[in-house]
Order: C-alpha cells, then structure tokens, then sequence
C-alpha cells in the first residue's frame, strides 16, 4: 500500500505506527527523547499529525474556504456561511479548533528545533535536514495562520512554554515565516526523507507562494523558475477526464506533479481523509461509508459553473450531479473519491503540486513584465491543454493567445480563473481571491452578495485570551467579532 512509506519506515523502531503518531512529544522528556535519527523522525512525524486531522487538513479547512468560494455554497451547519456576514457560534468553534490544531503542530514543530541540536546520535548533515523539515512545516503552518486570522502570536523554540505571548503584526508574522523557509531551502536535501516529507524543491514553491502574497514579485519568479528549471518535474498527462484519478485518486502517490502533499491511508487507524464524507451523497457511490454533502453548486444558477467550458475535462471529473431538494441541476464535487473506503478515505491532499507552481511563475513573470509574455502564457497553456486532453508540452488549437491579453489585468484575471478551475476543492481560491483584493467584488458578482469586513478573517479564539494574559479581546480581536 503506498502510505506506509511516510508512516512506518522511519518508526520501524516502535511496535505501534498509529500509537507512535498520536503522542504529544511535549509529554516526553525531550531532553531523553530526541538523541537519535529514529526518534527525531517520529517527532517529525508528530508535526504532520495534528493538521492532518478532521479539525483541519482532514476536512474542515478546506470545506470552510470552499464555501467562501463564488462557486459553492454550503448545507446544514454551514449554512451561515453562505450570507458573508461573518461566523456564527458553530463555525466560531470550529475555526477555534484549527487555531488550537495549528499551534499542537507548532508547538511539536518547536520542540524539534529546540531540541534536535543537542541530539547526540545524529550527524551535521542529518541535523540540517531534520531542522530545514521542522522550519518548513512551522512556516507552513504560520502561513495558514496569517491569511486567516492576520497578526497572530508566535510561539517559537525559545518562548513555547509561555502561556502569555503578545499578538504579532502581519509583517512579524511573515518575517518568521521567511526566515525558516529560506532556512529549509538551504537544508533541505533535493530529495525528501520519505515519500510524504518537503524536498528543497518544496520550500522554494513556498517561498514562491509567500512572495506572492507579500508582492515580491522578482523574488517570487526567480524562485518558481529554479523548480521549473530542476526538471524534477512535470505535469500528469491525462487524455480523458476519469484520467484526473491519477493525480486525485487513492492509487496516486509520489506522481511527477507531486511538489509537498499531505498523506493518508484508508487502512490505519485515525490516519484516513475525511474530506469526501463532507463532499458526496449517501449511496452515490463515490464514498461508499455515507456523505454529508455539505458543500455543493449549480450548474446553471451559479455563473461560474455555467460558463465552465463542457469540453474542459476538469468540469467533468470534478462534479456529478445530484437531486436532494436545492432543485434539479444541483451539482457535488467528486474530485477527492474513494470508491473502496471503508472508514474513511485513503486519498492525498495536495499542498502544492507542479501546476500550481507553473501559474504561479506564469503571474510573478508578468507581473515583473509589466504584461503577460511568451514564456508566462506558455506555462499557463501547459496546465491548459492538459485540461483538455492535450499533451501539455505541445502547442494546441486549445491554446490562450497572446493578443487576447493587451494588459497586465486582463491577463491575472484569466489566470485566476485558470487557477480556480485548477484548485476546485483544494482550498486555495478564496485565498486567492483575498491575496488580490477581489474577493468582495467577485463574491458580488456572482452570488450578488455583499461581503461583510469581518468576513474576511476569523476570530481569535476565546480560548486563546482567556488564558493568554498578553491578548486584550477588546483591541486585539479582530474587527466584528
């Protein structure tokens, strides 16, 4: 099965894989437990667990920003997030729950940092790769953390043991952020520690990310193209739509797209993806346990999915339609599906893959051009043809054209949309969408919804300044809540 890799190689040491994965390492002594590389691989491993929960990665996360999405609406208890007018108590508490979930794979993240330099069995270079893991991971999940709440505290290795720790601005927050990228960028080895573990590859296509949001644009293209220019990657090619299961399906692991995935296993216990329960309808078949289908669209209502070119095949892979009283051209998405689960879903979760590295080189170059160019358009045309069947490396009758771009905007906005139909159900538009500035006019466009201010970030938990004295909730909670 292909999921063992990540999971049970580096923890052959220990008699229980799931057991070893759901330890808290703070409630071992850290100074006996991280002395050798089997057991600072399983407190690596313990960074990764908590945001692959439910809570987070699991499912949740991405149900929340898919919603938010012009081109979903969602049921049942989010419901609410439909109106754009913030969060109501139930989604509060969920979103509290991914704030605590971020910070235990911190927390695990810090003790990595702090802890590994003093290991005695480990050598220089299985320490530099060690800590560019545990600084990659920690800037990742920061970089969650500031697109959705801004300023946040930041806990590192020196202060992880202090309950009172201030709100940082945004720019502390990034500044983090960077450092222990670039860090991972130069520790990191070109190939990962196990299927499943950041390459050097894969904190240079967050640094391109983060440089993006920051509108570091020269920055942001020199690094995309160091990936492109590896040759260590490559686009799936996929002929017919059913072909997208070789990058979305159980059976694809480790593909040449494959930048930084999250993993899991429909066959260890609590290591399964959820994300299809909240995505299908009971007995469609496409998650045989059930389904909640929480979020769903219209293929004609919505403007977005009615004017979703047919031929494209990521529109007939990624929705199917279902009838259950929103009327009849109710669509739900398939993308992530497992047709074998028992529990819960053994399908991957891409945090980056080569495609979205190609467009985000395609927007950083024409932005530091002024205009698109021929080399950009080209490598948005790469994940283009393959949409539609095409060899992505050959021009096609498919293709965008250079003169249907005159400026700069005309161009980022198609490129949105590109991205948009790209990312279905990956929980990157809306951030998109905000990173742009054009979240509110687009929701408005095509929901004819107004979108509230306090819409745009999440709360501070209550549990985080009901016991973090440094945290005032009258000036440091964000605005409307």
């Amino acid at each position: 099965m292909k999921k063992y890799l990540f999971y049970i190689l580096s923890l052959a040491c220990f008699s229980s894989c799931s057991k070893v994965l759901e330890e808290k390492p703070q409630s071992i002594a850290a100074e006996l437990f991280y002395n050798t590389p089997a057991e600072i691989e399983a407190g690596l491993n313990a960074i990764y667990t908590p945001v692959r929960g439910t809570d987070v990665y699991g499912a949740f996360y991405e149900v929340q920003l898919e919603i938010y999405t012009e081109y979903m609406y969602g049921r049942g208890s989010h419901g609410p997030l439909n109106d754009y007018v913030g969060l109501d108590n139930t989604n509060i508490t969920r979103i509290a729950s991914m704030w605590s979930s971020f910070y235990r794979a911190i927390r695990n993240a810090n003790i990595v940092i702090g802890r590994a330099p003093l290991a005695t069995g480990v050598t220089e270079p299985q320490l530099s790769r060690y800590l560019g893991e545990a600084r990659y991971l920690r800037a990742l999940w920061y970089y969650q953390m500031v697109r959705n709440w801004a300023g946040v505290p930041l806990r590192t290795e020196t202060n992880m043991d202090s309950i009172n720790v201030p709100r940082a601005s945004v720019t502390q927050v990034y500044d983090l952020i960077l450092s222990d990228l670039l860090f991972a960028e130069t520790n990191l080895a070109e190939t990962p520690r196990l299927v499943g573990a950041p390459s050097r590859w894969a904190a240079k296509t967050a640094l391109t990310d983060v440089y993006l949001s920051l509108g570091m644009y020269p920055e942001a293209r020199t690094k995309s193209l160091e990936v492109i220019n590896s040759n260590r990657f490559r686009l799936v090619e996929v002929a017919i739509a059913a072909d997208f299961e070789k990058l979305f399906g159980t059976a694809a692991n480790n593909t040449l797209e494959e930048i930084f995935y999250l993993k899991y296993s429909a066959t260890l216990t609590g290591q399964s993806f959820f994300y299809p329960l909240y995505a299908h309808y009971p007995n469609s078949g496409f998650y045989p346990p059930g389904g909640f289908y929480t979020l769903y669209s219209d293929s004609q209502q919505n403007p977005f999915m009615r004017d979703w070119d047919r031929n494209d095949l990521r529109y007939q892979f990624n929705y199917y339609p279902r009838t259950f009283g929103l009327g009849n051209t109710t669509i739900l998405s398939k993308k992530f599906s497992d047709l074998t689960a028992v529990v819960g879903a053994g399908n991957d979760f891409p945090i980056y893959r080569y495609a979205d590295l190609l467009m985000m080189y395609a927007e950083a170059d024409a932005r530091v051009n002024g205009g698109v160019t021929a080399d950009g358009l080209e490598k948005l045309n790469m994940v283009h043809r393959r949409a539609y069947g095409q060899p992505s490396t050959v021009a096609s009758a498919v293709d965008l054209v250079l003169t249907d771009y005159p400026t700069l905007d005309a161009f980022i906005t198609r490129l949105v949309k590109e991205r948009a139909y790209e990312n279905v159900d990956e929980g990157k538009h809306w951030l998109d969408l905000k990173r742009l500035g054009i979240a509110k006019q687009t929701i408005l466009a095509v929901k004819g919804k107004t979108v509230q201010d306090k819409h745009l970030l999440w709360p501070i938990p209550t549990t985080e300044y009901n016991y973090n004295k440094a945290i005032n909730p009258a000036t440091d909670q964000n605005p409307g809540y």
